[in-house]
């Protein structure tokens, strides 16, 4: 439900996930009046919890969001649910608009949409996504420890990953899925961490009581796995950011595009910042989470500067004739004519002779 909202905001975040609560956590702290518009659309929804975020590790992903925005809230922060559709710059900085009409003005702006995972087109595999069809070893290796994991191949990570699920299970099984060629030097890896290879593209996943229990070859052969680990490929919900002008740029990696900012989440365009996975592909939750405190502290930063830069203004005000000479005055008194007390002094005594 959307909540009732201000006409102006000092910072709006856009995305309710953990970059975008804690740097909402971070502002309202510092006593910024601050937004989360949030579209509901966290990326993790499908796993069943969180792993290494110190102190709440398996924690479901939705009751952390709803811890989140009870925290952002008692620091008087402000978290509604909508859709930003627009952002543009204005005077006061930026106007933001929701799809539902609403349209709320900020000084700064935080975009926090996350990304989104483009996986191979193999049957069965979107709806396993984040339960047995897995990417990240830090996130879901220990649940699926010792037992028989497939890693489809669909891209230049996948020996990588293959590798990388070795320390968990014994039992890997590498598809190549027409997807890469292993070099002369991968192969030899491979083999010495006795990881099976297996030539052919995959057609589906096989599914027995709500779990998954094989892949499926074109050919019509069918490998028992208990778990599937695939590398997607990231794409970074840039949308808004581009309107903006905000450039994205491929991964040195090659894993998907991110929009570039600095150590504290700054963009290319003056007063808009990005945390979370839209610029780091790769960060898990506790990593989007820090992200969001850096750039939370960084605005407020930036925020404090202009506040100072326009109270030195308005102390100082326009420097008029009447200013300078009344200052001149005070500081120099009869010097501000080119002549100093002393001189003054033995001519009216000369004078005075």
């Amino acid at each position: 439900m959307a909540s009732e909202i201000s006409r102006k905001y000092e910072v709006v975040v856009v995305g309710g996930g953990a970059a975008g609560l804690s740097a909402a956590v971070t502002l309202s702290r510092a006593l910024r009046s601050t937004l989360v518009v949030d579209a509901g659309e966290p990326r993790n929804a499908p796993a069943a919890g969180v792993h290494g975020f110190l102190s709440r590790d398996g924690v479901s992903p939705g009751e952390l969001l709803v811890e989140g925005r009870k925290e952002v809230r008692r620091y008087g922060g402000t978290v509604t649910s909508g859709e930003v559709v627009a952002a543009r710059t204005s005077a006061h900085g930026f106007d933001v608009v929701l799809r539902d009409g609403r349209t709320v003005a900020a000084r700064r702006l935080l975009i926090a949409t996350g990304l989104s995972d483009e996986l191979p087109r193999v049957e069965g595999l979107r709806e396993r996504w984040g339960r047995d069809v897995l990417h990240c070893p830090y996130c879901h290796g220990w649940e699926v420890r010792h037992r028989a994991i497939g890693v489809l191949a669909s891209g230049p990570m996948a020996v990588h990953q293959a590798l990388l699920f070795r320390q968990w299970s014994a039992n890997i099984t590498l598809f190549l899925n027409d997807a890469v060629e292993p070099s002369e030097e991968e192969w030899e890896q491979l083999s010495a961490r006795s990881i099976a290879v297996v030539m052919g593209s995959v057609l589906s996943l096989e599914v027995t009581d709500d779990a998954v229990t094989g892949v499926a070859l074109s050919s019509g052969k069918v490998l028992p796995v208990e778990a599937v680990v695939v590398g997607p490929r990231f794409e970074a919900r840039s949308a808004l950011l581009e309107s903006l002008g905000v450039e994205t740029v491929e991964h040195p990696l090659g894993i998907g595009k991110r929009v570039e900012t600095n150590a504290q989440g700054a963009t290319s365009v003056a007063g808009v910042w990005a945390a979370g996975n839209v610029s780091d592909l790769t960060a898990q939750v506790m990593a989007s989470a820090a992200a969001g405190v850096a750039a939370g502290a960084a605005i407020n930063a930036d925020l404090i500067s202009e506040d100072t830069r326009r109270a030195v203004s308005a102390a100082v005000g326009p420097f008029t004739a009447e200013i300078e000479a009344r200052v001149s005055e005070k500081i120099l008194g009869n010097r501000r004519h080119g002549l100093d007390a002393a001189f003054t002094g033995r001519i009216e005594g000369r004078e005075a002779g």
